[in-house]
């Protein structure tokens, strides 16, 4: 019976649909990404090495990166599209003269160097061409990955990449037109099939404008009415799917077709829905993306051809690298950031990829070269986190100019302030007014600066310091205010108040209840969370729109810092909430009936069980 079972399961499996490869596949993201995260070699390099070991030249479990490789190229689709929707064309507009200036730049003299690297390296001008250029296409997905993940890409040195990838992604379709020039003839091309095919691939951009422009907005505004979640996801797949679609089968880029529709619904209403429908399904394609690349490294071509690749890859990420971070230099970009946009932007990209495949199609370059160059791309995308890792090392720590800053020596306020941020100033205003003298420190040189335009006195120093702290009048001061805005640094600054000024009464800034808790223990006199009173009114606020009285608004709220201050000392107590939860579920009954609020027995019960339980952010 057991034998028959297996049996069927077994036909089962090869008449349906095959499980292994897509388990396979997302067990190796889940296990191997958070993994390379923790230990600071980042998501990409986690996605290639599990892709190595999942392709031909590891385990074996998928015989045929290919085909993979075609599915997720759709993950770099609905990455440029999402890109597509933060470029709204005044934006693009502004980034014009980085765009088509530093772009144009970058790529030219970078194509130049590199063709030059390939002929010294033994190949055809042609092909040493090709091969350049492809490794001038840096990977959008790695560098936007990196620059997304260290919240830069709102900086003005990542602006100046993001604009240079855009450049690069622009450029695979005159490039992709010169392969298709360049191949061998395999029979006569007349100018007017050129031609059409020019007219063609225009037509698609001016139909894609009209549609985006003309038609989308109605398109959605009219999906939007039957308020079916699914119909709207499947629209913006389908819009997405659909001009990348409309490009390629007019000779252009997938991935133009969709960033182009992205930018026209930059402006739409219905850009955000449009960004949240996609986004799951982008990070997904996008990882499965690059564990296609690390599927597609083949090992027996690396071993068979290592000189050849090994020199490809020093020569190509040196000359690249140098030649980006002199382009820099010269147009005024400080060391730091030309040296990181150098090493960031040294490698090749996917679209790369997609060049040598149409060359190799096209004839002008074999089977076997195609496999060197995709492997010289591909080694140089897995040591690109390893060369970011380096970059720590070599970019100099910024050293803060202390040009018209006093340092805080010989301090005897009555009050000191640690920490003059957006918290500290408020703060300070009711003690000013009242006329206390008061100390204020902080360790930030612009912001002291910018203080003093204002008429504050502000004095560095760093408040982890113990030596700072005696020197800014800790030792006599009546109450020092911990206002910093980073959770560690306030716990030190008042564990060391604690030990070493027991005697100085001590408020501090918390950043959640659980900080509250740390703070607490850690001895200071009164705590607050930064948000929390702000939370609180808005909250009233929000009732007081929605038809309550002021006696009801009253009740409700100090119902809420009722409950808040019962559920903080049970927590401060290590009780479990539940041990408090019948009081709790009791007041919120008695504030429901007494405030004449409109609640139900069940609401009130899930209200009060909700706000029982304790929250981090909270």
């Amino acid at each position: 019976m057991a034998g028959e079972v297996v049996a069927h399961a077994a036909e089962a499996a090869h008449h349906g649909v095959d499980l292994v490869p897509i388990v396979a596949l997302l067990a190796a993201g889940t296990i191997a990404v958070p993994i390379f995260k923790r230990v600071g070699l980042g998501s990409v390099l986690g996605y290639l090495a599990a892709g190595l070991l999942l392709g031909p030249s590891g385990f074996g479990l998928i015989s045929d990166p290919a085909s993979v490789l075609a599915t997720a190229e759709m993950g770099v689709v609905l990455f440029l599209f999402i890109i597509g929707l933060e470029m709204e064309p005044s934006r693009l507009w502004a980034l014009r003269k980085q765009i088509f200036g530093l772009g144009v730049i970058q790529v030219g003299i970078c194509g130049a160097l590199l063709t030059g690297v390939g002929v010294l390296l033994g190949f055809a001008p042609i092909v040493a061409f090709v091969f350049g250029m492809g490794f001038v296409l840096t990977s959008t997905a790695i560098v936007m990955q990196i620059l997304g993940e260290r919240g830069e890409l709102a900086t003005e040195g990542g602006q100046k990449m993001v604009s240079i990838l855009l450049l690069e992604d622009l450029a695979i379709v005159p490039l992709l037109a010169v392969v298709a020039l360049l191949a061998p003839s395999t029979g006569d091309v007349s100018l007017l099939t050129r031609l059409i095919s020019i007219g063609v691939a225009l037509g698609a951009v001016l139909l894609l404008i009209f549609l985006g422009r003309r038609i989308m907005n109605p398109f959605f505004s009219l999906l939007a009415q039957a308020k079916v979640r699914e119909v709207m996801t499947a629209a913006a797949l389908l819009v997405v799917l659909g001009a990348a679609l409309l490009f390629q089968v007019s000779g252009l880029s997938m991935a133009m077709g969709a960033f182009l529709a992205g930018v026209l619904l930059s402006t739409s209403t219905f850009k955000h829905q449009l960004e949240a429908d996609v986004e799951p399904f982008r990070g997904l394609l996008l990882g499965l993306f690059f564990l296609a690349v690390g599927m597609s490294l083949d090992l027996d071509v690396v071993g068979a051809n290592w000189q050849i690749i090994a020199m490809s890859v020093v020569a190509y990420m040196l000359v690249k690298a140098t030649a980006i971070y002199v382009i820099a230099r010269v147009l005024r970009s400080g060391h730091g950031e030309a040296l990181e946009r150098a090493v960031l932007m040294g490698q090749g990209g996917e679209f790369a990829f997609v060049l040598y495949t149409t060359a190799a199609a096209s004839g002008l370059i074999d089977g076997p070269t195609n496999a060197i160059f995709t492997a010289t791309v591909i080694v140089s995308m897995v040591l690109t986190p390893f060369a970011m890792i380096g970059l720590r090392y070599l970019i100099p720590k910024t050293v803060q100019s202390m040009d018209g800053i006093e340092t805080a020596e010989g301090l005897s306020g009555r009050v000191l302030i640690i920490g003059f941020g957006r918290f500290g100033q408020i703060a300070s205003q009711p003690l000013l007014a009242q006329r206390y003298s008061v100390s204020i420190i902080d360790n930030d040189t612009e912001m002291i600066r910018a203080a003093a335009q204002i008429g504050f006195k502000v004095y560095y120093g760093d408040g982890t310091r113990l030596d700072i702290l005696r020197a800014a009048g800790a030792g006599s001061a009546d109450l020092i205010l911990v206002c910093t805005n980073e959770k560690t640094q306030t716990t030190r600054i008042v564990e060391l108040l604690r030990d070493e000024f027991p005697l100085a009464r001590v408020m501090a800034r918390a950043f959640d209840r659980v900080h509250a808790i740390e703070l607490v223990q850690a001895g200071v006199d009164y705590q607050k969370r930064e948000l929390f009173d702000s939370a609180v009114t808005f909250g009233g606020e929000a009732i007081r729109l929605m038809g309550a009285d002021e006696q009801q608004i009253e009740d409700v709220l100090e119902g809420v810092k009722a409950r808040d201050r019962e559920r903080f000392e049970l927590q401060l107590n290590g009780e479990d909430w539940r041990t408090g939860g019948q009081l709790l579920l009791s007041n919120a009954r008695d504030q429901a009936r007494e405030g004449g609020v409109s609640v139900g027995k069940d609401e009130a019960e899930a209200a009060a069980s909700r706000s029982a339980q304790p929250v981090q952010g909270s």
